[in-house]
C-alpha cells in the first residue's frame, strides 16, 4: 500500500541533504519531491494537498505550518516499511515535527481569533519584510602560468690554428772527392721520416647558466561591496467619512 511521508525544513540546504540521503538509501528520484518556494503556494493549494492526506479537519493547520517552512520534502513510499525508513532519514536530516508545527500554529490561530472576536474588531496582518545583505567570499581562478622546457640546437663555430708536417726530398748535383765519412756511409740502408699533423678534437661540457624559479605570493586587498536591500514600509492614512 502506497504511503506519503512529508518532511518540513527550516533550511533549504537540510532539505537538499535529506533528498540526497534518500537517494543514497535506495529511493528513486521519481518518488521524492522537494519544494523550496516559500510562500509561493496559496493556502488553498496547501489545504487541498493536506486534505487528501489528513482530512479536512487538520488541513488548514498543516497547510499554514508547511507554508511557514523554507522547504518541504515529500516521499511517495511503496510500503509501510519504506515509509518508516523514509521518516527516519528525514528525521536524521533535521526535519521538523509536523504535528508539533501544526498544533503550534493551531494554538496561535485560536488565541488570535479569540482575541479578535472578544474585541469585536476585524484584523489584517501585513508582514514587514526586510532584506539583509550577506557578503561572503569564495576562491576563483584568475589566471595561471605554465612553464615548459624544450631542447633547441644552434650552430656554433670556433677558429684554431693547426700545425702540419711535410717531408720533402731535394736532389742537388755535387762533384767533389769522397771523404772518409762519405765512404763510411757508402752502404745499403734506409731512412724513414714520419709526418705529423694536428686535427681538431671536440668535446662538450654541460653547465648551468640560469635558473628559473616558480612560486606564488599571496596578497590581500580590501574591496567594498555595494548593493541594495529592500524593506517593507507601511504608510497609515486615516480618514473620517463624516468630514466628506
Amino acid at each position: 500500500m502506497k504511503q506519503t511521508v512529508i518532511g518540513m525544513f527550516d533550511d533549504v540546504a537540510d532539505a537538499q541533504d535529506a533528498v540526497q540521503q534518500l537517494l543514497d538509501n535506495g529511493f528513486s528520484r521519481a518518488s521524492v519531491d522537494v519544494s523550496t518556494q516559500k510562500s509561493n503556494q496559496s493556502n488553498e493549494s496547501f489545504s487541498n494537498f493536506f486534505s487528501s492526506l489528513f482530512g479536512q479537519e487538520k488541513s488548514s493547520s498543516y497547510a499554514e505550518a508547511a507554508r511557514q517552512c523554507d522547504a518541504i520534502v515529500t516521499v511517495h513510499a511503496e510500503s509501510e516499511d519504506e515509509a518508516w525508513r523514509a521518516g527516519e532519514i528525514l528525521d536524521e536530516a533535521g526535519a521538523l515535527d509536523v504535528d508539533e508545527q501544526a498544533e503550534q500554529y493551531g494554538a496561535d490561530m485560536s488565541d488570535r481569533e479569540r482575541a479578535v472576536a472578544e474585541s469585536g474588531r476585524e484584523e489584517t496582518t501585513i508582514p514587514i519584510i526586510e532584506e539583509q545583505l550577506n557578503v561572503g567570499k569564495k576562491e576563483v581562478e584568475r589566471g595561471r602560468a605554465k612553464l615548459r622546457s624544450r631542447i633547441v640546437e644552434r650552430p656554433v663555430e670556433e677558429s684554431l690554428r693547426l700545425r702540419e708536417e711535410h717531408v720533402h726530398v731535394e736532389r742537388m748535383p755535387v762533384d767533389r772527392p769522397a771523404t772518409e765519412a762519405d765512404l763510411a756511409s757508402f752502404k745499403e740502408g734506409e731512412v724513414e721520416l714520419t709526418e705529423h699533423t694536428e686535427i681538431p678534437v671536440v668535446s662538450k661540457e654541460s653547465r648551468v647558466v640560469e635558473e628559473v624559479r616558480v612560486g606564488k605570493e599571496v596578497k590581500e586587498r580590501k574591496e567594498t561591496v555595494r548593493d541594495t536591500v529592500r524593506k517593507t514600509e507601511v504608510d497609515v492614512q486615516q480618514s473620517d467619512a463624516s468630514h466628506r
